[in-house]
């Protein structure tokens, strides 16, 4: 069995009944199921569409999302998130570029590593270098004026914990932003890199060895084994190509708003929900929804 999930921006939902009952009589799918008034429905199904992405790209023009997955385990017992550009709205490296003045050529960097045209340990390596000097102190301006939280973020972290899961945040970042972004909004462990100081200023080196692609999977591999279950519990969330490793690990592999040639290689993209998509694709209810 299959279920067929539609979502939409729950800021300016736009889901037609008429819209849903069309789709489920045309794959020949069960009782539609109303998730979010407006924002997000479901129906079962027997068999796998084969003109869903098809389908996908006809919803993506009218700022509907379609997820097609498994039935059977969508509700995962872990989170293993990305922070930058997933978790917060901004990319933390770039935010300090602008604070050091060379804002232009660091968001160059990022886009490009991003999009998986850099290897990303040189591309860090490189930001980080012209980060030197920076004083230590900007990291908390940055933090207080620069950074916000993704819409949703709150509400999947506490719900998913609310029914026995276990967040994670690992980021090509740096734990003097991931410290706080995690605690703020629940994750119960965090992962990144370290920005190294000397005397209150930015050395230009960032710690070794450098937390990239293979470093989230071997966390999504050392945190399942410590908690006793398995990458089919997992519900894995980023949007760049060094999360593609953790991505295609997990049970489930949700590119968020996520860069093209990352997008392209998962089953399961979202460009127009927030993160409360992640719940609703695990089957919830807005009414199971947990405020943090």
């Amino acid at each position: 069995m299959y279920v067929t999930t539609l979502l939409t921006n729950p800021v300016r939902p736009r889901l037609e009944p008429a819209a849903i009952e069309a789709l489920r009589t045309a794959w020949g799918g069960g009782a539609a199921v109303w998730l979010a008034p407006g924002a997000a429905a479901e129906f079962p199904m027997e068999a796998l569409p084969e003109n869903r992405w098809q389908v996908w790209e006809d919803m993506q023009a009218l700022g509907i999302d379609l997820v097609v997955q498994p039935a059977e385990g969508r509700r995962k017992r872990m989170l293993l998130a990305d922070m930058d550009s997933t978790m917060i709205g901004q990319e933390c490296i770039d935010e300090l570029a602008d604070e050091a003045g060379v804002g232009a050529r660091v968001k160059e960097i990022t886009a490009r590593a991003m999009n998986g045209e850099l290897d990303f340990e040189g591309a860090l390596r490189e930001r980080v270098g012209l980060l030197k000097g920076l004083p230590e102190g900007v990291i908390a301006k940055v933090l207080a004026e620069r950074i916000t939280y993704t819409p949703g973020g709150r509400e999947l972290i506490a719900t998913m914990k609310a029914n026995s899961g276990y967040a994670a945040l690992v980021s090509g970042g740096f734990t003097a932003f991931t410290a706080q972004v995690a605690a703020g909004l629940g994750f119960d462990e965090h992962r990144a890199n370290t920005l190294l100081v000397e005397n209150g200023v930015l050395t230009g080196v960032p710690s070794e060895p450098i937390l990239g692609r293979e470093a989230k999977v071997a966390a999504l591999k050392e945190i399942t084994a410590r908690l006793g279950i398995t990458a089919a519990d997992v519900l894995a969330v980023g949007d760049g190509a060094n999360d593609l490793g953790m991505l295609e690990l997990a049970g489930a592999g949700v590119a968020l708003h996520a860069k093209p040639s990352v997008a392209a290689q998962c089953d399961i993209r979202i460009n127009h929900g927030d993160l409360t998509a992640l719940l609703f694709i695990q089957g919830y209810s807005v009414d199971e929804f947990v405020e943090a």
